[in-house]
């Protein structure tokens, strides 16, 4: 495929992004560019919460990863089911009562300003680690097929994609991300289930021939429940997915902007259970398409290339028995889900910086409110942009388990302070909260290293329950009398 086939998609698919950005930022204002002005349809919010946490990231790293993992992800998946009904019921009705742009708000209420920076500032670090690293392995595929070949360099690629995310969610925010990230799930799935069909047909499978190769495969072995210490373990990953879900999910601005702009608490609850349920079987999907690529790679001949998360593209562009469809398949399905996260990422960053850290909705009328957000926009757009590039210097072969091991030092005090702050009614010392989440993950790093050399125990993603334990416990320290 030349690189102006692959240009011509990408230029096409963000053709109906200004499209529906411009459909949805008419008569916007800063009220729904920070909350959506809270009138979505439950279904809406549904669709696109089943695509909001699949990232490029997922749609080249997890079927990927089956080559080595086998279906294992499938244990952490059905965590996040059960994650996404403690969502449901307990966090939404908490934030909804409280009338929230910012989930972060809560913090304030229940703890005091301090804790309220702490968290916001965990979230600022965790949501821009975590979008550069998912954007980061869809700039490096780009810059392989198009930008590459036509002799421009790894940094224009970077500047020219951040700029076009700037550009169209600057104006609508919130809103235009449920947009577009309906938008995204529709060209996603589309994109998976026929790249499956075209690759069985190149292997020659009907149906039945399919189903019957990827279960007698041993890539699509799903549980794991013979060694306790692998981070494949049944029990480590279901536990941990549901935490992880919780956490990323939950307590994460980026996401629960979707669910926030719900008309109430009760449209959100079903938005977000038919999401989770819907999400297993869309996982489903690129995991049975992971065991298709194993499949065609012993066929042809080729060999499954030593970063796993080339595996995708390397097949998609093999031609032979892969037609070229399946490569524009493969760049539809890879920008679809890359440039809706990281709008959706630049959107909650500067909500968040807004609204906590700044405090620009409390100090700012409605002028003032609006240049700041603008201004904070281009900020995160620029800082998304340099992180990216360090990225790039420190690539990572398995882009999948980056990203949640991240999540699971950055996230582990959030998760720690929303539950001590449900839990326990007492009121703790709002100064020293920050110094207990600055050492939570530095101590969940040692403890982490001391079982693998002593035990040989691998600390996999549960690492997120230790932090936010670690978190709990320091909380419990500073408890102090009063209300």
């Amino acid at each position: 495929m030349t690189p102006w086939i692959v240009l011509a998609t990408i230029v096409g698919y963000f053709v109906l992004l200004f499209i529906i950005s411009w459909l949805a930022s008419r008569k916007s204002d800063t009220n729904t560019a920070l909350t959506g002005g809270r009138q979505a349809p439950w279904f809406i919010v549904a669709i696109a919460m089943i695509g909001a946490p699949i990232s490029g990231v997922t749609f080249v790293s997890v079927p990927g990863q089956v080559a080595v993992k086998s279906f294992s992800y499938m244990q952490m998946v059905l965590g996040f089911a059960v994650g996404y009904f403690v969502i449901a019921y307990v966090l939404m009705p908490l934030f909804f009562k409280r009338n929230l742009v910012s989930i972060y708000g809560y913090l304030e209420e229940r703890f005091g300003g301090k804790t309220h920076k702490t968290g916001a500032w965990f979230f600022f670090i965790s949501k821009m680690l975590g979008a550069a690293v998912r954007f980061y392995v869809v700039c490096v595929t780009l810059q392989l097929l198009v930008f590459g070949p036509l002799h421009i360099p790894f940094i224009v690629n970077v500047v020219v994609t951040i700029a076009l995310i700037f550009l169209y969610t600057l104006q609508g925010g919130v809103k235009t991300v449920i947009w577009t990230d309906t938008l995204k799930s529709f060209c996603l799935i589309m994109s998976v289930i026929l790249c499956i069909l075209f690759i069985a047909k190149g292997l020659g499978y009907g149906f039945g021939e399919l189903c019957s190769a990827v279960a007698g495969d041993d890539t699509s072995r799903i549980f794991f429940f013979d060694n306790p210490k692998e981070g494949t373990y049944f029990w480590k990953q279901f536990i941990a997915g549901i935490f992880m879900v919780v956490a990323t999910t939950g307590l994460d601005q980026d996401l629960m902007q979707r669910t926030l702009a719900s008309k109430n608490v009760a449209e959100s609850k079903k938005g977000l259970i038919v999401s989770g349920i819907t999400q297993i079987f869309v996982v489903g999907l690129f995991l049975v398409l992971g065991t298709l690529l194993v499949l065609y790679t012993k066929q042809s001949g080729m060999a499954i290339p030593e970063k796993t998360d080339e595996l995708f593209g390397q097949v998609a562009f093999s031609g032979g028995a892969i037609p070229i469809v399946v490569g524009v398949l493969f760049i539809l399905g890879l920008v679809s889900a890359a440039y809706s996260a990281a709008g959706s990422a630049l959107t909650a960053l500067t909500t968040s910086f807004t609204v906590d850290i700044l405090e620009s909705d409390k100090k700012q009328d409605e002028p003032a409110l609006a240049r700041t957000r603008k201004m904070v926009h281009i900020a995160m757009a620029a800082c998304m942009g340099l992180v990216i590039l360090v990225f790039y210097a420190i690539s990572n072969s398995d882009a999948i388990s980056a990203v949640y091991t991240l999540a699971s030092y950055t996230y582990g005090p959030i998760l720690g302070l929303f539950a001590y702050g449900m839990m326990c009614k007492t009121p703790v010392r709002d100064r020293l909260v920050p110094v207990v989440c600055i050492a939570a993950p530095v101590l969940s790093y040692f403890i982490q290293l001391w079982l693998a050399k002593s035990y040989n125990y691998t600390l996999g993603f549960e690492l997120l329950l230790l932090n936010a334990a670690l978190t709990m416990l320091g909380l419990l320290l500073l408890r102090r009398k009063g209300n």
